[in-house]
């Protein structure tokens, strides 16, 4: 049983009557929770759904890249970030992500109801739980992001997700997370057999109308399955 102590601190956006499915969205690098819950009335979902929607604030860390400025941040990015993880910031992140998981089967909410779903740095982790979650989730949405510790997807991957379905979008303008990095991220999910419906825009580190639309069809779908 988790207890709040256990928990990281988030904003809730709660349906109108029980929750019945779940998202949880975690932030870019130096957002917050609060980020993404104004995208929520513009995703088109039907309120029967009933969903809940959880963005978790990530705990200020000290980030290396950033001369040590203290923010929110999933992990530590280091001026090698491309070839060495801050493998233990990404555990420690995944714990506390997976932690979210428990708590919303311990509100009645299974695995097979629950979508998680991030941006940038959040996206990442919300790839590397989803991708390694010993029971079904429902799916795995991957905005402007890339692979973090890919050497251990091939063997950590958890058999009840290989058929996860799986929404990835990046900006072609994008000059935080180059463009190439999330086409190698979707080239590496499709050689291991994942169904990923691919979207690149003409944008930069951000999201747009267009992805918001795409991506709430794509709830819909998958809720609907």
């Amino acid at each position: 049983m988790s207890t709040r102590a256990d928990l990281l601190p988030a904003v809730e956006l709660e349906p109108a009557r029980r929750a019945e499915r779940a998202v949880i969205w975690l932030h870019g690098l130096g957002a917050d929770g609060h980020d993404f819950p104004p995208i929520v009335p513009e995703l088109g979902l039907d309120p029967a759904l009933a969903i809940r929607w959880v963005f978790p604030h990530a705990p200020a860390i000290p980030v290396t890249l950033n001369g040590g400025m203290v923010m929110p941040a999933w992990y530590d990015i280091r001026a090698d970030f491309a070839r060495r993880h801050d493998e233990a910031g990404i555990l420690r992140s995944a714990e506390q992500v997976t932690r979210l998981v428990a708590r919303e089967n311990e509100r009645g909410i299974a695995g097979e109801r629950i979508v998680l779903a991030g941006f940038s740095q959040g996206g990442a982790i919300a790839a590397h739980v989803a991708l390694r979650h010993p029971e079904r989730l429902a799916g795995l949405a991957c905005l402007s992001t890339y692979l973090v510790v890919p050497d251990t997807l091939a063997t950590e991957r958890a058999q009840a997700n290989r058929s996860l379905p799986i929404f990835q979008a990046h900006g072609s303008l994008d000059p935080m997370v180059l463009p190439e990095r999330g086409e190698a991220l979707r080239d590496r999910l499709r050689a291991l057999g994942y169904a990923l419906e691919w979207h690149d825009y003409p944008m930069e580190h951000q999201v747009c109308l267009e992805e918001i639309q795409d991506l709430g069809r794509w709830f819909a779908r998958v809720f609907a399955a």
